[in-house]
């Protein structure tokens, strides 16, 4: 399954992948993870409601052969949902063996952030840290919420959504 879409990461390794982040907004927040998760940048295309599925899993795509699953980043983050644009794009990654695709309202660049450059996220409480939010980045004077798209969603989540292939 691998070989059909990994396209952008596939002759990289590990070292020339560190540091790299693939930034994008989502509800005009700058958000980044890392280049090594990415599989694919594709533009917005007919989602297919699957029933029982989260509010924030949109449904299914098919792209080349594959289904993939769909996830609203906004929706996700419990922000207000908005229309999709030509901005919108999906980022497909490969979470525990799986593909799945994110909905993004715009893609911004691949950067590099070195690690002088990016502090612990913020304690929640009395020891909670954000799940997912891994770091805060400085960069060009901008601040990018650096995010594990592993952690956005939980175990049972990541299960139910990735049955329907």
């Amino acid at each position: 399954m691998q070989d059909n879409l990994n396209v952008l990461n596939s002759d990289l390794d590990e070292d020339t992948l560190k540091g790299k982040y693939l930034t994008f907004y989502t509800d005009n927040q700058l958000l980044g993870i890392s280049i090594a998760d990415v599989v694919q940048i594709v533009g917005m295309q007919e989602i297919t409601a699957v029933p029982e599925f989260p509010s924030y899993a949109k449904g299914v795509i098919n792209l080349r052969g594959i289904i993939i699953p769909i996830i609203d980043v906004r929706l996700r983050l419990k922000k207000e949902e908005i229309g999709y644009n030509e901005r919108t794009c999906i980022i497909v990654t490969n979470i525990n063996e799986s593909y799945i695709g994110f909905i993004v309202d715009e893609v911004n660049e691949v950067t590099n952030i070195d690690n002088e450059n990016i502090s612990d996220p913020p304690k929640m409480g009395s020891d909670y840290t954000n799940t997912f939010i891994t770091g805060i980045a400085k960069l060009n004077n901008r601040i990018v919420l650096l995010i594990d798209l592993k952690k956005v969603l939980d175990e049972k989540e990541i299960e139910l959504i990735t049955n329907v292939n």
